[in-house]
């Protein structure tokens, strides 16, 4: 629990209630906003969450084969997450955060359809575009620098690719409830400290599955795509439609959804009442 700086009293921890209202602020100005700015910040998104892709395939590269699997995916759960790290705090605009909170208005009445068709769009195709552009800088520098190797991205991509439509579709529910959960409980953090905990700690978990990511693991299959690695249009199409339809569920129904129901049906805590002698009582 954080302290007040001026009294050196515990700040009283945010309720499901002032979590929610917090997040409908920042939804409804995320909604608000031009155009232009939300492209530029998706893009800059995009850009952002693929570091976390440069150093999984630098890991892969600089570790010259991992002793069990056990290391190797840890060791990658836990760079993956620099990139959703900077992306959160820097409070630029990702698809995948932005599933849960833009649901909210709507949800709440407060914003309409058309409305949250347009921010996820803009900020879906800007993040794609981000992904693109660093996917391309991998290839052309990653090589001749020795730090990101095709077989690295061959790597990457391949634990991504080669599975069914519904599992990609089940692993895309799970990363899209994590990266929602990830969202949400930001917003109880009372400090950027107790925040960069929070992301590594949640999101670190679909890189370590790892799970399907729609935008982070778009730059490791254009990676692998851009260094010769023989992946098709078709195969990053069909990742991509599973992925993201699966990140959308995972967001909307198992955080947005639910974490509304919660704060709506659990009361104010003054509508509570509680016998103080039945306290401590079997």
């Amino acid at each position: 629990m954080a302290s007040n700086e001026q009294t050196g009293t515990p700040e009283p921890t945010l309720g499901v209630r002032q979590i929610l209202q917090r997040e409908l602020v920042i939804a409804l100005k995320q909604i608000k906003r031009p155009t232009s700015g939300l492209f530029i910040a998706g893009f800059t998104a995009g850009l952002n969450v693929s570091i976390g892709a440069l150093l999984m395939g630098m890991a892969l590269t600089f570790s010259g084969g991992f002793s069990s699997a056990l290391i190797q995916r840890f060791v990658l759960a836990n760079v993956a997450t620099v990139g959703f790290v900077i992306v959160i705090i820097g409070q630029t605009e990702l698809f995948t955060a932005h599933i849960m909170l833009g649901v909210l208005p709507v949800i709440d009445h407060r914003a309409s359809l058309a409305e949250l068709g347009r921010l996820w769009g803009v900020v879906y195709v800007a993040n794609l575009l981000g992904c693109v552009v660093f996917a391309g800088l991998i290839a052309v520098a990653g090589p001749p620098l020795e730090i990101f190797t095709p077989e690295a991205a061959d790597t990457l991509a391949g634990a991504l690719l080669p599975l069914p439509w519904w599992l990609i579709l089940l692993s895309g529910i799970i990363a899209g409830w994590l990266m929602g959960l990830a969202t949400w409980l930001v917003a109880a953090g009372r400090d950027t400290v107790g925040q960069v905990v929070l992301i590594w700690m949640i999101t670190g978990i679909i890189g370590f599955g790892p799970f399907h990511h729609a935008l982070l693991g778009t730059t490791e299959v254009l990676s692998a795509m851009f260094l010769g690695q023989g992946i098709t249009l078709g195969q990053l199409g069909h990742f991509l439609l599973w992925t993201t339809i699966g990140n959308t569920v995972g967001g909307t129904v198992f955080v947005a959804l639910l974490n509304y129901g919660q704060a709506i049906k659990s009361g104010a805590p003054g509508e509570i009442e509680v016998d103080p002698e039945s306290l401590g009582k079997e």
